[in-house]
């Protein structure tokens, strides 16, 4: 079960449920592996949904490693993801958003 206000996000990736969290040094990985001068441009790119599929698996990369995963990028490329592309953007999206602010608790 995912806890939002530590910043995690459940994905089910080849069956099996998984809790996705951008911790410091996921973080950090991923401003290494996407080149960005600062993670708020990455941000802005998915605030105006000009995120690019790299962008949307690095994310997811980072965010599964940051829970424990000790897969790469190339495993995510031969994963099955429940919910496909738009689910894994998705959850690309929500890791951003839970790293950087607080839960929405009135949602849901």
């Amino acid at each position: 079960m995912e806890n939002p206000w530590a910043g995690e996000v459940a994905l089910t990736l080849n069956g099996e449920a998984r809790i996705c969290k951008l911790s410091l040094g996921a973080l950090a990985e991923l401003e290494a592996a996407l080149k960005t001068e600062t993670l708020i441009e990455l941000v802005e790119r998915f605030e105006a949904q000009r995120f690019s599929t790299r962008d949307v698996l690095a994310v997811v990369v980072a965010g599964l490693r940051g829970g424990g995963w000790k897969g790469s990028a190339a495993d995510l490329l031969e994963a099955d993801i429940s919910g496909g592309p738009l689910e894994a953007a998705r959850v690309a999206a929500q890791l951003l958003v839970r790293a950087f602010a607080l839960p929405d608790v009135t949602q849901n």
